[in-house]
């Protein structure tokens, strides 16, 4: 059994882990770390601690609904997940970052403007 690294838990949330082959379970945000726990499979985890979290990424569709998000961290390893209220997950998650950590990803446009710029 994987213990948490959390004291307290502010949110508990179902959510998707897109890595690779896809799998269901629960997201955690707690006083630590951003934690996942696949349903199914016990010792598929992922626990990151906040000191870790290099910076935090959200696709947003028409200005308005978050989609995905994904975690970069200081070792170079990136996260992608999608819970059932994205918004309500990224502002738990923004109690213990500062928001220069939490950023938009660039859009299609933007990926097009910027390989128009390189030239």
């Amino acid at each position: 059994m994987v213990r948490s690294q959390n004291k307290s838990v502010d949110l508990a949330i179902k959510a998707t882990n897109l890595n690779g082959l896809t799998s269901n379970g629960q997201v955690m945000v707690g006083n630590k770390a951003f934690e996942y726990y696949n349903d199914k499979n016990k010792a598929d985890f992922i626990q990151i601690p906040y000191g870790e979290i290099d910076y935090i990424t959200a696709e947003v569709l028409f200005g308005k609904k978050i989609v995905r998000f994904a975690i970069h961290t200081k070792s170079n390893r990136n996260f992608i997940f999608s819970t059932r209220d994205n918004k309500k997950t990224l502002r738990a998650v923004n109690k213990y970052l500062p928001d220069e950590k939490l950023r938009k990803s660039l859009g299609v446009m933007d990926y097009i403007k910027k390989s128009f710029k390189k030239k």
